[in-house]
């Protein structure tokens, strides 16, 4: 049977978060991931508005079941966001939860009076880019030289540009890459299992901090590790993460965020909702990565690009394949996605400078491209076997072993490289104001490749380059 992503990292995320229950959705699709029973309401009257409109639905209708809604866990914080328990957690399946169905029905008309939406899931958003990953770290052979390589110049104190990364956090081993020698932050949580092994998607953050150091050498990093369980985290604490993030660091001149969700909406994340305000009113820049789902639906928070009040504020960025032409075959895409950059298989820090450290693959390679693309993209190369595809069978997973850089690919790094390049062109224009440096680098740049026919922004660093892109190679 083909390998199943998103089933395959649904079930380990929800193994890393046991005590949240989760689902899939919307109804009987699979797009996103949301806590099971309950909805997000902003604080204060909306909440009790909310609150008795359910609990009036589920009363009215004979053919439900009165559940306790009730708030389940009211907050006091920056993110202005209360969770409703509107049903049990624990029952159904995870395709779908009809409590949250159903709640949300209940509210359809009252929001039409409102104007505006009152309602939503609880969504979970991850670094895993909507919890189907572009793919997994490969070793990179000793003396494979880094890609993009570092740039020359020099580290200013008293000039450097601040570039904050929120994310899984830093390696233990991170100073034995000199590339890092400026970036700091909190320790990556638990990055090996009793065994020694890997764990999954630790290293994300390290490997983004090498990318802006390597494409902006004057850069002063920070790396926060605020997602941690298989890098996810609920909507619900996002805002208040990333408050903590921009509390204890200042604002950035620029955020560099490789995480979200769709929602399947086009009006943004009530969880995020009281932090892009805050944002907006800063000078800091959100370079946001659009997603690895081959879609053009919204994905949050880089399509907020796309919203009138943040198109000065967000930068939302695709990937490219590895020769740069057209758009990698994983990259979400649409006029949401306001520029490319390379994003496949790029090669950066990661871990083992000292001693190889161990990794068994997780997701097994594709014989063909699960997007439709014909050549040999990330689901069909390097072949490998993983634990999570191949659970039930006696298939042995790939082991392998990081001796320090390693291969990855996502618009997770498309993402960082970007950031860098601003940030690079901050420090030689010495332009102050990374907005106004986003807009005078874009103008700058001439560079254009086709993604899905159309063609787009972009953005190739000068010291990356490209990769010969090959055909598939035929299964035996």
């Amino acid at each position: 049977m083909a390998p199943q992503r998103f089933h395959e990292q649904f079930e380990q995320i929800q193994r890393c978060m046991p005590d949240v229950p989760l689902a899939m959705g919307p109804d009987d699709s699979a797009e996103f991931i949301y806590e099971k029973g309950h909805v997000l309401v902003r604080d204060g009257d909306e909440a009790r508005v909310v609150e008795d409109t359910v609990r009036a639905y589920f009363t009215a209708d004979p053919d439900l079941v009165q559940d306790d809604v009730r708030r389940a866990s009211p907050q006091t914080n920056r993110s202005g966001i209360t969770r409703i328990q509107v049903g049990d957690p624990g029952a159904g399946d995870r395709t779908a939860d009809p409590h949250v169905a159903h709640a949300l029905r209940a509210l359809r008309e009252t929001e039409g009076r409102a104007g505006r939406r009152l309602v939503s899931r609880n969504h979970l958003v991850s670094i895993a880019v909507n919890s189907c990953p572009g793919d997994e770290p490969a070793p990179a052979e000793p003396g494979t030289l880094l890609n993009p390589a570092a740039a020359d110049g020099s580290y200013d104190e008293n000039s450097a540009v601040g570039v904050l990364v929120v994310d899984t956090g830093l390696m233990t081993d991170f100073r034995s890459a000199p590339l890092l020698a400026h970036t700091d932050g909190d320790a990556q949580i638990r990055e090996r299992d009793d065994d020694g092994v890997l764990q999954q998607y630790v290293g994300h953050g390290t490997f983004i901090a090498g990318l802006v150091a390597a494409v902006a050498p004057n850069t002063r990093i920070t790396v926060r590790n605020s997602l941690n369980d298989a890098g996810a985290i609920l909507e619900s604490e996002f805002g208040g993460k990333l408050f903590e993030a921009v509390d204890a660091d200042g604002w950035p001149d620029i955020l560099s965020l490789s995480a979200g969700t769709s929602n399947g909406r086009t009006d943004g994340l009530l969880g995020v909702e009281a932090f892009m305000r805050e944002l907006r009113a800063q000078r800091t820049l959100l370079v946001a990565a659009a997603g690895n789902n081959g879609s053009a639906t919204p994905f949050w928070p880089a399509a907020y690009a796309d919203l009138p009040d943040y198109q000065d504020v967000v930068l939302s960025i695709g990937a490219l394949r590895a020769d740069g032409e057209f758009g990698a075959c994983f990259s979400n895409h649409g006029a949401w996605v306001k520029a490319y950059a390379p994003g496949e298989r790029l090669t950066g820090v990661l871990t083992g400078f000292a001693t190889p450290v161990p990794y068994v693959y997780q997701h097994s390679t594709y014989d063909t491209c699960r997007y439709g693309f014909g050549y040999a993209c990330t689901c069909q190369s390097p072949p490998h076997t993983g634990v999570l595809s191949e659970q039930g069978t006696n298939a042995a997973p790939d082991r392998v072993d990081f001796r320090g850089h390693a291969h990855w690919s996502g618009t997770s790094f498309a993402t960082p490289v970007v950031a860098g390049m601003i940030a690079a062109h901050m420090t030689a224009q010495q332009e102050n104001d990374p907005r106004v440096a986003r807009y005078k680098m874009l103008a700058a740049s001439s560079g254009f490749a086709e993604v899905r026919g159309a063609h787009v922004p972009a953005l190739l660093p000068p010291t990356w380059r490209p990769v010969p892109v090959l055909p598939p190679a035929p299964r035996s």
